[in-house]
């Protein structure tokens, strides 16, 4: 019986998970989008929404607070500088999990995490991928 055992193991031992989140956590970040399992997904929202609190928060101690969790300098820096001011006036909430289906691998249901408010760049990045295809595309046919 699981009473009372709150969190996800995530099938990995505490040093493997603790890797794991901090590496999804920096993603999202980096990214505004990542997909993975639906538990990997519901595990790392409550430690996003924390760094973007900290983001809000904006002091050099909260700063140094993410600098410690977060992986690379430039998640430090996109978080504090494009991230958390999107949310100024927003209390908690900034996330969505979209289902996508079943992984073809293994059958693992599957999920988008993203940040609200981030659908512009995501358009964007998505419409530069498809013109560098296209003049990629005409390079080999020309």
């Amino acid at each position: 019986m699981r009473h009372r055992n709150a969190g996800f193991k995530l099938g990995r031992n505490t040093s493997h998970r603790r890797a794991a989140l901090r590496n999804l956590v920096t993603s999202v970040i980096l990214t505004d989008r990542i997909e993975t399992t639906i538990t990997k997904c519901k595990a790392s929202r409550p430690l996003i929404e924390k760094m973007i609190t900290l983001g809000k928060r904006g002091t050099v101690h909260a700063r140094r607070q993410a600098a410690a969790y977060l992986l690379t300098a430039d998640a430090v820096d996109r978080l504090f500088a494009t991230v958390a001011p999107r949310y100024g006036d927003r209390n908690g909430g900034y996330l969505r999990i979209v289902r996508t289906g079943a992984r073809k691998g293994d059958a693992a249901e599957m999920a988008f995490i993203e940040l609200l408010g981030a659908e512009q760049e995501l358009s964007e990045k998505a419409k530069k991928r498809a013109e560098a295809r296209a003049k990629k595309r005409e390079e080999g046919e020309g």
